[in-house]
């Protein structure tokens, strides 16, 4: 789920929509938006996320584990 919490924010998804996308709870949604900030995959800007490059290369990098 993280992956495409990640594929979602590469495309300025907003985190409310993320959380229509998968059915998740928002709450969930912003825990792993700040899950991914920590491990340096994103950053916040504002009222948003986006990738950092360390998490465009994990997108790229296709199957790996997030």
């Amino acid at each position: 789920m993280a992956r495409k919490i990640l594929a979602l924010i590469a495309h300025s998804t907003p985190l409310s929509e993320i959380a229509r996308e998968t059915g998740l709870p928002l709450y969930r949604v912003r825990s792993a938006a700040r899950e991914l900030a920590d491990a340096n995959l994103t950053e916040r800007k504002e009222d948003t996320y986006a990738l950092t490059e360390a998490g465009r290369l994990v997108l790229a990098q296709g199957s790996g584990k997030v």
